[in-house]
């Protein structure tokens, strides 16, 4: 059994993925399968009756044969069967107990063959390939019944081939291919179509806007792309709608945000009470920003070359100049593609996250480096952590660990606008423990082949 698994297996790995091509194949099989049993039941139902006619033809040679020896002169015999051998390649030969003859293939056609040859000869009538060392269709045969002596006379093999053996191949052959042809051309119009959808699918996955699809063909595949174009226009309508209302949400609570941050700093309360507002203010602006990001989706910017040493340099800068311990591992370069709205978003939310939760006064490590074909960038606190089994659930939105981060403040969206930028990068977000305790939260970038680093590592404090 496990060697029938290793083998369905292997065959498995053969096999086409696409639907063109497994639908092909699937036709092509049948259609060969078709061809070769009507090929089987046309020679099954042909055979008989070539046989008879054979059978007619070996009679009626070994009858003129049987004649001809009657009636000749004894003194000519010689000179006939010579004749016989040289102008109808027939030959005649007495036979002898001693013979050394081969029997004839024991196949269905010789069989029918060789049944009616002797219905009409005699039921003593014998048959062989090869007499001696002549290869042939050898039948016995006396001049007369009560003689007792016995000849051999052999019709060369291709006057009982069949003659148009080759051009049934032929005609058989040209009729598969132009079927299978028929096939692929059938399978092509049902499968172009839906390649199409697919790129278009995978456009919108990308939310991008694709072209529109031909509502043509098959009425099947027209109600499919009719249907995919009217789904991707109310795409396109509800992310117009959603755009306007961001514009809104940001301009019609942040500007009332801003003016109460500055009545609050501007009432003479004691600084305490004015630190404590203005932070609320910051944590609900904070907030709305999260909200704007995760709603605004992936960015439409192209991926372009980014120098990761760079871009990081420049996150953390701000940190650093507000007074936030930040020790930068990174080398002298590291390039690949990416969009660096998006990266900059994502390693300011982790930065924000890891200040949160371990405290402005314990210094962070932020890491640039090259894994197996993947850029890292690392950020790693000595907050709480996170416990392993809770990792996959705070990656959606809106969830938070409020047992091992307790007093902390946010709507939960920040792993998430993570995860949705990792995923447009082609890349993934990796949260591990820290020795010491604490939390590693990695980005991992594919590098492209267009990309250029040193091993050489420089710490900044």
């Amino acid at each position: 059994m496990r060697r029938i698994r290793a083998v369905g297996r292997f065959l498995y790995g053969w096999l086409p993925r696409t639907l063109l091509w497994q639908t092909f194949l699937l036709v092509g099989l049948l259609l060969t399968l078709a061809l070769a049993a009507w090929s089987h039941i046309f020679r099954y139902f042909e055979e008989p009756p070539r046989a008879r006619d054979l059978a007619q033809m070996v009679v009626s040679v070994v009858n003129l044969t049987r004649t001809a020896l009657i009636n000749a002169e004894p003194g000519r015999r010689t000179e006939l069967l010579i004749e016989l051998a040289a102008l109808e390649g027939i030959r005649i030969y007495p036979a002898e107990p001693s013979d050394e003859v081969e029997p004839l293939p024991d196949t269905r056609p010789m069989r029918l063959l060789t049944a009616e040859v002797r219905r009409q000869l005699g039921g003593d009538t014998r048959f062989a390939a090869r007499w001696k060392t002549l290869d042939g269709f050898w039948v016995s045969f006396q001049l007369d019944p009560e003689d007792r002596d016995e000849y051999w006379v052999m019709l060369p093999p291709d006057r009982l081939e069949k003659t148009y053996a080759q051009e049934w191949v032929a005609w058989g052959s040209g009729a598969l291919l132009a079927s299978l042809l028929g096939a692929y051309l059938i399978v092509l119009r049902v499968g172009s179509p839906l390649r199409q959808l697919a790129k278009a699918a995978r456009l919108v996955g990308g939310r991008q806007t694709p072209p529109r699809l031909e509502e043509n063909g098959p009425q099947e595949i027209a109600v499919v792309a009719r249907a995919f174009n009217q789904m991707t226009g109310d795409l396109a309508r509800t992310d117009a709608d959603r755009a306007l209302i961001l514009a809104g949400v940001s301009h019609d609570l942040r500007t009332p945000l801003a003016r109460l941050r500055l009545g609050i700093e501007m009432s003479g309360a004691p600084e305490d009470e004015v630190g404590a507002m203005v932070a609320d203010i910051e944590e609900m602006d904070r907030i709305i920003g999260q909200f704007l990001d995760f709603g605004r989706g992936s960015a439409q910017e192209p991926p372009q070359a980014l120098d990761l040493v760079e871009l990081v340099g420049s996150v953390c800068e701000p940190y650093r100049l507000r007074g936030c311990r930040i020790e930068l591992e990174m080398p002298a370069s590291l390039v690949t593609a990416g969009r660096a709205l998006q990266l900059r978003r994502a390693l300011a939310n982790l930065i924000d996250n890891a200040l949160r939760y371990a405290g402005e006064d314990k210094p962070l490590l932020v890491r640039v480096e090259r894994g197996m074909g993947e850029a890292l960038v690392e950020v790693a606190d000595r907050g709480p952590g996170i416990p392993e089994n809770e990792i996959e659930r705070l990656r959606h939105p809106f969830t938070r660990l409020e047992t091992a981060r307790t007093n902390t403040k946010g709507a939960g969206l920040g792993l998430a606008i993570i995860e949705r930028v990792m995923r447009a990068h082609s890349g993934r977000l990796d949260l591990l423990p820290r020795d010491g305790g604490g939390l590693r939260a990695i980005l991992c970038l594919p590098l492209g082949e267009q990309t250029a680093g040193t091993d050489r590592t420089s710490r900044r404090q």
